[in-house]
């Protein structure tokens, strides 16, 4: 079966993707943002199949909010969204996505010693939760 997404489809999937990344990279603001966000973008870009060609790129021209509040409110949706559009479409590529996403919001979090932080745990339960929403 063949997919075809359009640019809107296209730019809900890498806003929620990439999004999660940043929401994650967001909540290890007190430890380490910027390894957040390189293990979770490794882990974006490692995707295969139609959601690999997807998310090679970062959404181009997205405004995220100033505070994560308003990046929470801009990217849980588009997860939300992203797995609803990919469960119609294509059902296989809505596995691939979610588990792309755990992938990479699992990464990010990977701190360098002990566990996460209550704050990392905390925003991977919420990127989990839209995930799981559709």
């Amino acid at each position: 079966m063949s997919v075809t997404l359009n640019d809107q489809d296209t730019l809900t999937l890498r806003t929620a993707a990439w999004g999660a990344v940043s929401l994650m990279s967001a909540a290890a603001a007190a430890g380490s943002p910027h390894k957040a966000a390189t293990e979770g973008s490794i882990a974006l870009t490692s995707a295969t199949g139609l959601v690999g060609h997807v998310l090679t790129k970062a959404p181009k021209g997205v405004k995220y909010g100033k505070s994560t509040a308003d990046l929470a409110d801009q990217v849980l949706p588009a997860l939300t969204a992203a797995m609803s559009l990919l469960n119609k479409q294509a059902p296989a590529e809505a596995d691939n996505f979610r588990r792309t996403v755990i992938v990479a919001i699992e990464a990010a979090a990977r701190p360098p010693k002990g566990e996460p932080s209550p704050t990392m745990a905390e925003m991977a339960r919420k990127i989990t939760e839209a995930l799981d929403a559709a």
